[in-house]
């Protein structure tokens, strides 16, 4: 078996853990509520969805014949490729960790659902965004096991799609929660834990 095929079977195992749980999740937190996604901005909006979808595209390339992309393949070792795995399974598992703790919450955009509560449990005693930290460990931990420098750049600019994002969301979450969510913020890191004294 060769690295290529090894690293699919691999993907494929941690895809067949965390994706079921991940669409249960999400399929439970839909509701009948419409939301107003255009208050993500156009750019925003359509830029990170069609985003994506190229991820996506070059993910099902990749998985069915890893040839079809070896113009942009990498020559990394196999030691770093598994390490790749292990942090995509790491961002596989917080991203299941925060859909459990988001419950009826979760949407796929800023705005807050009527019924919305603040969650700081979980992954967000830790961090405000852990969803966008798992989405990181999967960009970095897939783009180290495919040894694939094209979901290194897609992955970037989904990444700063997310981060413009996040100053979005925070106004909606401060305009929605007030004081509390600004004590929230002052307490907690965006992306990665604070140090504390």
């Amino acid at each position: 078996m060769t690295g290529d095929e090894t690293v699919r079977l691999m993907l494929l195992v941690i895809g067949a853990v965390f994706v079921p749980f991940a669409l249960y999740r999400r399929f439970r937190s839909l509701t009948s509520e419409r939301l107003d996604r255009w208050q993500e901005g156009v750019f925003i909006l359509f830029g990170l969805r069609l985003m994506g979808l190229v991820t996506f595209a070059g993910i099902l390339l990749w998985m069915i014949n890893p040839a079809w992309m070896a113009r942009s393949s990498l020559p990394l070792p196999m030691w770093l490729r598994w390490i790749g795995l292990a942090v995509v399974a790491i961002g596989g598992s917080l991203l299941v960790w925060t859909f459990h703790n988001l419950g009826k919450n979760l949407t796929d955009t800023v705005v807050t659902r009527r019924e919305h509560s603040l969650v700081t449990s979980g992954p967000y005693r830790w961090v405000r965004h852990p969803l966008y930290l798992a989405c990181a460990l999967g960009i970095l931990g897939g783009s180290l096991a495919t040894a694939n420098w094209f979901f290194v750049a897609v992955g970037a600019v989904v990444l700063i799609f997310l981060y413009c994002r996040t100053r979005i969301e925070e106004a909606k979450l401060v305009e929605r929660f007030g004081d509390d969510y600004r004590s929230y913020m002052r307490r907690v890191g965006r992306f990665l834990p604070r140090l504390r004294s």
